[in-house]
């Protein structure tokens, strides 16, 4: 732990290490540091009295505390007053830290340290409260998928195998509104949720767009935010809506099966880089080598899975840490190959002494009638 005095400056609805400092929300950057274990914020009048209500801080100061009348408070003038009143020679500040700031101040003689990210290292890890507003998140993101299947269920398949649901053809852009519309309605707070067929699904990150066709892969990617803590859930589910072919059975079969080997492998002091390698070994035994063609990546090309807390991509990423309890992290191994289609499966666990607990409570079915 560092002695120095810490700064940010930045909105807590923008910033998860503001917000995880806080808990508070706030849309404006504002000030906090932290000082022997003490952390204080100076907010505006708009926010203080809000803030006294709901900041977990120690201390909160309006900027007539520091500064005199008719002085702008900028963010660059309330620190030199407080490094002034407190007598700070010298603070640390995280990577995201405005740069023009640190110019500012280092103008005035106050030397600044940037630490190493994440700023809270401690946020790698989850309490038992944090497990359950994760967990809460993943209960938002299932009620948007059983939402996503009920719709494909009610769903008529046209001669041309377009899907037809609501009198209108059923494009990815629809059902993602009717799964993200469930989820607002269960007061979470959706974000750029994928709704992928076909070959589109190849392309981890692509959201979906058009018609969206029967006897194909559908990938469905949900990770809301639950909007009064702040925390995220994440979700995938591959369906198909009719009759999937030998060839898109065997691929979902083959990941459905690592995803297992993955749950049942996890236990503290285990390389996730390790676990990483020996799942592309497992899928190229089963027929999906990892390589190029065309140009283009094929097989198990994206990670295992990546923590999950205030970010929906956090600390740690999967091949990068030997797994300690109370990380949370997804696994999601998928494979890609057009013509057949794309896979992804994931769930959320949190990893204790013996293994890991699974926070995700949704069957995997692959076809729906």
């Amino acid at each position: 732990m560092t002695l120095l005095p810490r700064f940010m400056y930045a909105s807590s609805e923008e910033n998860a290490e503001m917000l995880y400092a806080t808990q508070f929300f706030v849309p404006d950057p504002f000030l906090w540091w932290e000082f022997q274990g003490r952390r204080s914020v100076v907010l505006s009048t708009l926010e203080i009295d809000r803030g006294k209500r709901e900041a977990e801080v120690d201390r909160i100061y309006g900027f007539d505390h520091f500064l005199e009348k008719g002085v702008k408070p900028t963010a660059g003038h309330l620190i030199r007053a407080i490094c002034k009143k407190f007598r700070f020679k010298k603070i640390q500040v995280p990577p995201f830290f405005p740069a023009g700031i640190v110019e500012e101040i280092r103008k005035e003689g106050i030397r600044v340290e940037v630490a190493e990210e994440p700023f809270f290292q401690q946020r790698r890890f989850k309490s038992a409260a944090e497990v359950q507003k994760i967990k809460r998140g993943v209960e938002l993101a299932t009620i948007g998928l059983l939402r996503g299947q009920e719709v494909l269920q009610e769903a008529t398949i046209r001669k041309d195998r377009k899907l037809f649901w609501g009198n209108e053809i059923l494009t990815s852009e629809r059902l993602r509104g009717e799964i993200d519309a469930a989820i607002v309605r269960a007061n979470g707070l959706p974000a750029n949720t994928i709704v992928a067929g076909g070959d589109q699904a190849c392309d981890p990150h692509e959201r979906g767009s058009g018609p969206l066709f029967a006897n194909q892969a559908i990938i469905l990617d949900i990770f809301p935010r639950d909007p009064r803590t702040g925390y995220y859930g994440d979700l995938t589910r591959t369906v198909v809506k009719g009759r999937a072919s030998e060839q898109l059975r065997h691929l979902y079969q083959t990941v459905k099966e690592g995803k297992a080997w993955v749950m049942n492998s996890v236990k503290p002091g285990r390389s996730g880089a390790e676990m990483h390698q020996e799942l592309v070994e497992r899928f190229k035994k089963a027929g999906y080598p990892t390589k190029k063609i065309k140009g283009r990546w094929v097989g198990f090309f994206n990670g295992i899975g990546h923590g999950l807390g205030m970010e929906v991509h956090e600390a740690p990423r999967f091949s990068d840490t030997h797994f300690t309890p109370g990380e949370v992290i997804t696994v999601e191994p998928g494979i890609y190959y057009p013509g057949i289609g794309g896979v992804r499966l994931e769930d959320v666990v949190v990893v204790h002494s013996k293994g890991v607990r699974n926070l995700t409570n949704l069957p995997e079915e692959l076809e729906i009638f």
